[in-house]
């Protein structure tokens, strides 16, 4: 009785089972190169949106802006839809991922790639949004001295604060100014100080961000500008940005016409450097083509809205520094005048 229950189970078991058709399907019609054929959509679209990014249209609530700050974050759906289409065993999804693959090593692969070498008239500079609540003032400022640049920029200085900041990094930079809440320390004598205007014309309160000094160094004047864009927000109707635009026009159309050749722009300007909002400013200076260096928020970083950028000048490989008080994190490069 086993023997014959056994082998009827087991014709059962044959002539249920779906007949092979030589190909990887399952004799249902379902080929590795026909299932799956949602998922290599999807895999399409995500390509569409990397390319033509700057198509998304940023009316309402700047979505276009809100889609480029995170930009680089679609390299999560990829992986998903990969490992998606290894569970589906999808031939199709698999080729259609090298579209979006393909489209995100275009844009940021370049970004992991080693840093270009050193020159002997190379600045290196931090920029570090140092915050207003940072109860530690002194153990900042000695971090980033720490790390040996020449310029160090710092925004949201209060005036209780400035005193701590002025004294622990004296002794090895015996040059600066400060302009409001942005201050610019230099191992490199400072001339031609002065604020620069960039308050938008909503904001009726005494509201300074923004300087420009020129720096001396190898036998050149650098203009070093420092400034601190209006906060963005994010909310149900997406990327409120509107004042921190108006303000990179502004910083825009001052660099534009400053008169020194060389120009590096450091500040926390509340944007990435794929956000369109920033155009001003991408569009007029380079910006650094190694390293992610995600600096907000410090606790768990999604985007570098702390920027390094130049006027006939390389900026090299961006890094982040250890954290501070602060809850941005402090952004480190080496910037090359040309």
């Amino acid at each position: 009785m086993g023997e014959r229950a056994d082998g009827a189970t087991a014709v059962r078991a044959d002539l249920e089972a779906p007949a092979s058709t030589g190909d990887g399907g399952d004799g249902r019609g379902s080929s590795p190169w026909r299932r799956g054929r949602v998922l290599a959509a999807l895999s399409a679209l995500t390509a569409l949106v990397l390319v033509g990014h700057g198509l998304v249209p940023n009316t309402p609530g700047r979505l276009g802006s809100l889609l480029e700050s995170f930009l680089p974050w679609s390299a999560v759906p990829v992986a998903v839809l990969l490992g998606l289409a290894l569970l589906r065993r999808s031939a199709l999804a698999l080729v259609a991922l090298l579209l979006p693959a393909a489209a995100w090593t275009y844009l940021f692969g370049g970004l992991l790639l080693p840093g270009p070498g050193t020159g002997p008239d190379d600045l290196v500079v931090v920029q570090h949004n140092a915050s207003d609540e940072n109860d530690d003032p002194v153990g900042t400022a000695r971090s980033l001295a720490a790390a040996g640049p020449d310029l160090i920029a710092l925004e949201e200085l209060l005036p209780e604060a400035l005193p701590r900041y002025e004294k622990a990094l004296a002794g090895r930079y015996p040059y600066h100014a400060v302009r409001g809440t942005v201050g610019l320390w230099s191992k490199h004598p400072l001339t031609g100080v002065r604020a620069t205007a960039i308050k938008p014309a909503g904001i009726t309160e005494p509201w300074n961000r923004g300087l420009r000094a020129a720096v001396r160094v190898g036998g050149r004047d650098v203009a070093v500008y420092v400034a601190h864009l209006p906060s963005v927000r994010v909310g149900a109707t997406g990327l409120t940005s509107a004042r921190r635009d108006e303000s990179a026009g502004l910083l825009g159309r001052a660099i534009a016409a400053e008169p020194l050749e060389t120009v590096v722009l450091l500040g926390d300007l509340n944007g990435t450097v794929d956000d369109r909002g920033l155009d001003p400013l991408t569009s007029r200076l380079n910006v650094s083509a190694r390293g992610f260096a995600f600096s907000y928020p410090a606790a768990l970083p999604v985007a570098r809205i702390d920027q390094v950028m130049a006027r006939s000048a390389t900026v090299g490989r961006m890094r982040t520094l250890p954290a501070t008080g602060s809850d941005h994190l402090p952004v480190l490069t080496r910037v090359t005048p040309r």
